[in-house]
């Protein structure tokens, strides 16, 4: 292979700041590991974890890993489907030419996972095959935004008939958080702003409720789970409008910078919560989420079966990363946001 061969188009970034320290670059292709996979990009999509690394907020995640004065890994996203270009020699489920999408990372999503590249490594437990009447753009749209909600909302924690709200519904979890529900056989209500409601009826919402016009806990009715996005409701608002068997999902969300603090984020929030579940039935206990192979199977199957349609709001190209990721600062994106390469 000669050394143009050996290269490949990325962005980059070799500092912490807005989306204006991001370059695009031609560096080496990745060398595989013995249990990851090489996938050519073909569509990566953008979630609010990629601002967070960008811009290196808050402080606590370059000690998770990021880096401290500088990206560890110099290439952001997460989130890829492509086609298998090789595999390691511990590699059993994939072989060259599958077309596959999932995430690039172990562990926390706080780091950089090489995705907004023309090709990346990823551990084979991150992948899934793509099922064939799903895009790239699609299937890069799920990884990250679809686990959490599958995470947060696991078959036993929902009955049929149950009534969930999801608050945020229009939003990247919150769309896959109303789909899942609906799959498991909840009724659905869906809370965001006007602009986004014709978009979560499509996906199944039973009912929509415009933040705007109505604040959800002061209307009287009682839901048997909350799943809440943006987190712009306290727990005590909200378990007012529980069963007294409803449970309350807090996500949480730093609206970029705009709520939590610049060291920690919204953790210490978080930490309350987890304490406080230990005196509230409405809070889920903390457990360990199944593995990220059976939960990408989970999603496989849905997409493969229609019961989980990704909503792909606007691409951009490989070269525009920093214009996507503005327009997902901005709030107003409808669906994902997608990089195509």
């Amino acid at each position: 292979m000669t050394a143009q061969e050996n290269t490949m188009k990325a962005v980059v970034h070799d500092s912490y700041g807005s989306p204006d320290v991001l370059r695009l670059r031609e560096i080496d292709i990745p060398a595989v590991g013995d249990d990851e996979v090489l996938v050519r990009v073909r569509a990566a999509s953008v979630h609010p974890d990629v601002w967070h690394v960008v811009s290196g907020r808050p402080y606590v995640l370059r000690l998770m890993g990021a880096g401290l004065r500088r990206p560890r890994n110099p290439v952001p996203g997460t989130d890829v489907a492509g086609h298998v270009e090789s595999v390691g020699k511990s590699v059993t489920r994939f072989k060259p030419g599958d077309e596959v999408f999932g995430e690039t990372l172990r562990g926390n999503q706080w780091r950089n996972g090489g995705a907004f590249a023309e090709y990346v490594c990823a551990p084979q437990d991150g992948l899934a095959l793509k099922p064939a009447g799903v895009t790239f753009e699609q299937a890069a749209a799920v990884p990250t935004s679809a686990l959490i909600a599958l995470q947060h909302l696991p078959a036993k924690r929902l009955r049929p008939g149950g009534r969930v709200l999801v608050n945020g519904a229009g939003g990247g979890v919150g769309s896959f958080a109303v789909q899942i529900a609906k799959a498991y056989g909840a009724t659905v209500i869906g809370v965001d702003h006007g602009a986004k409601l014709d978009m979560v009826r499509s996906l199944g919402a039973d009912r929509v409720i415009d933040y705007t016009q109505e604040d959800f806990t002061r209307a009287g009715e009682r839901y048997d789970l909350i799943f809440d996005v943006p987190g712009n409701h306290s727990f005590a608002d909200c378990r007012r409008v529980l069963t007294p068997e409803g449970t309350y999902v807090l996500i949480g969300h730093d609206h970029f910078g705009g709520v939590g603090g610049r060291w920690l984020g919204s953790l210490p929030h978080f930490s309350k919560l987890m304490a406080l579940s230990l005196f509230r039935a409405q809070l889920p206990k903390p457990s360990s989420p199944p593995s990220r192979e059976e939960s990408m199977a989970v999603l496989a199957e849905l997409l493969e079966t229609g019961k989980l349609t990704p909503i792909v709001g606007r691409t951009y190209p490989l070269s525009e990363v920093p214009e996507a990721i503005r327009h997902l600062v901005e709030g107003e994106a409808q669906g994902k946001i997608v990089i195509t390469v």
